[in-house]
């Protein structure tokens, strides 16, 4: 039998390597071909490298940069986010370098608001990817993940606002379109990352039931969260019935009602979007 933290880990690695790949394809085909900024260390990266062909007349390599860029975010996520997290990003910042240096420039379209919407879309796909392995493209993300552990919700919308001031130095240097542009691109990114990208969602779960003897301890078991029970009455059958309330991450609610509806096949379940919780929530570690 496989053992599942190898099974893990392998999956882990695959999505590593298919959003570095994706990453470096759409900087490559996208943001390069369309002289846009992308988000974060990458966006630092490749606009030094344009200062140095403009300005300097060199040609700069984007692996080098990248990486000693990301080193004291790469530090920020090791102490606060995990090890293996670190690890698998820091893997995935060399991949994205080495991909980028070797793939050649394949422009797509030369319209550039068509660039700056689907390249946004490819790169956020390409990190959504990336954090479903949990790993990240570094730099900002790092930061990001660290906010998003601490405060206990997504923060990638207030990354979009800190790549404002990096767009405001290209703009000036390189040309206001294209700063404007690469907003655009960050946005579309942005956007499908908070769409994709499920972590920090969580769903409030309502289960009447005749099993909560049964019900309850596989709900626990499963999602590691506590199980609140109210006893009442069935209005149509004055029967008795039990009604279980928990608060549940949107990646858990497909496992939640298949198992509760394993267990008793005629209970009625309820699930709806929370806004806001106060209290203690457990949240898997990101190792």
């Amino acid at each position: 039998m496989i053992d599942k933290k190898y099974t893990k880990n392998i999956l882990r690695l695959v999505c590593v390597v298919i959003a570095a790949f994706i990453s470096a394809m759409n900087l490559n085909t996208f943001v390069n071909a369309g002289g846009l900024f992308p988000g974060g260390f990458n966006g630092i990266t490749v606009f030094i490298q344009r200062i140095g062909i403009k300005f300097l007349d060199v040609s700069i390599p984007f692996t080098p940069v990248n990486v000693l860029l990301n080193a004291i975010p790469a530090y920020i996520g090791f102490k606060i986010v995990g090890k293996k997290f670190t690890i698998y990003s820091c893997l995935m910042i060399f991949l994205t370098g080495v991909f980028v240096d070797i793939l050649p420039l394949l422009p797509v379209t030369e319209d550039i608001l068509l660039i700056a919407v689907f390249g946004g879309i490819i790169n956020g796909i390409a990190l959504s990817i990336a954090l479903k392995g949990r790993a990240s493209s570094g730099g900002t993300d790092f930061i990001a993940m660290a906010l998003s552990n601490k405060m206990n919700m997504s923060t990638w919308n207030y990354i979009l606002g800190l790549n404002a001031i990096l767009l405001l130095v290209a703009g000036y240097l390189f040309g206001w379109d294209k700063a404007l542009y690469s907003i655009i691109f960050q946005f579309c990114s942005t956007q499908i990352i908070n769409m994709m990208h499920t972590r920090y969602k969580r769903m409030t779960i309502f289960i009447v039931t005749s099993k909560p003897d049964e019900v309850i301890p596989s709900v626990m078991k499963l999602t590691h969260h506590g199980v609140t029970r109210f006893e009442g009455e069935g209005g149509y059958s004055h029967k008795p019935r039990t009604m279980l309330y928990s608060v549940i991450s949107m990646d858990e609610v497909k496992l939640v009602r298949k198992e509760v509806l394993n267990i008793d096949d005629s209970a009625f379940i309820n699930v709806t979007k929370t806004v806001h919780i106060d209290g203690k929530f457990y949240q898997e570690p990101m190792d």
